[in-house]
């Protein structure tokens, strides 16, 4: 198809806004997701390539939130034959200094938000391409830390580790329908997410984790998306693409 209906969670801004320029920029029509940051999603698709653009909206951790924002996807893009799981939160709560209440309640947020919301938004999606019968892609957008740990926030790297895994059984389940599902794990990214973390203090010190000597660019991993959303890229499908500037290597 020359134009496809891509729908990317979490796209008001940072990587999500990126992936949602470059698919609109090679001709889709991008649905963008948000929870309740409605001036910038419309910023975000007034500025967008091309025509035929939406902004959907709901709390990817509450299901029926879920399945009314991929029906009203699927309306607005007459069908959806990418989706992109970019939404997630970075909560803090170190084991060693942060009280038990707290620890279970971001523990919570953070795997509703970043693995089960993913997954029910998959759900939904899959359902569509599968009954639509033209195949389609799924691309996760995980981290490093689900491989190299997340000392201060444990439930983010175990919620991207669970969607790299759910990721690699979608691509099993799905292929025999022509859905390629496949992930990429970021290290740090220049964004909002990642300003507390890229003061001016630590800076210096994250970017010598790469021998690059610097931080990911939101367009790189938006790169990489297209790529594993593309026709070519069919036979990708289970895989996790590391990009990382060899901070970590597994």
């Amino acid at each position: 198809m020359d134009s496809r209906g891509v729908l990317v969670t979490g796209s008001s801004r940072g990587i999500g806004r990126e992936i949602a320029k470059i698919f609109a920029a090679g001709g889709d029509r991008v649905a963008i997701h948000h929870r309740d940051s409605p001036r910038e999603a419309e910023e975000v698709r007034s500025a967008l390539d091309g025509d035929g653009h939406a902004v959907v909206q709901g709390d990817i951790a509450d299901p029926e939130a879920v399945a009314a924002f991929v029906s009203a996807a699927i309306d607005a893009l007459d069908g959806i034959d990418v989706l992109v799981n970019n939404a997630a939160v970075y909560l803090f709560h170190d084991p060693l200094t942060v009280d038990y209440a707290s620890w279970q309640r971001i523990w919570r947020r953070t795997v509703d938000v970043d693995l089960l919301g993913a997954a029910n938004v998959s759900w939904c999606v899959a359902r569509h391409m599968v009954e639509r019968g033209r195949g389609g892609r799924i691309v996760n957008v995980a981290s490093r830390g689900a491989y190299r740990g997340e000392p201060e926030a444990p439930g983010y790297a175990a919620a991207k580790a669970g969607l790299t895994a759910m990721g690699q059984s979608l691509a099993i389940a799905l292929a025999p329908h022509r859905i390629a599902v496949s992930s990429v794990a970021p290290g740090f990214v220049e964004t909002d997410m990642a300003a507390a973390i890229l003061t001016e203090e630590n800076r210096a010190g994250v970017e010598a984790q790469s021998p690059f000597g610097r931080i990911a660019q939101p367009q790189e991993v938006a790169a990489a998306v297209r790529y594993l959303a593309s026709a070519e890229a069919e036979f990708v499908s289970g895989t996790v693409l590391d990009l990382n500037g060899a901070s970590y290597l597994r």
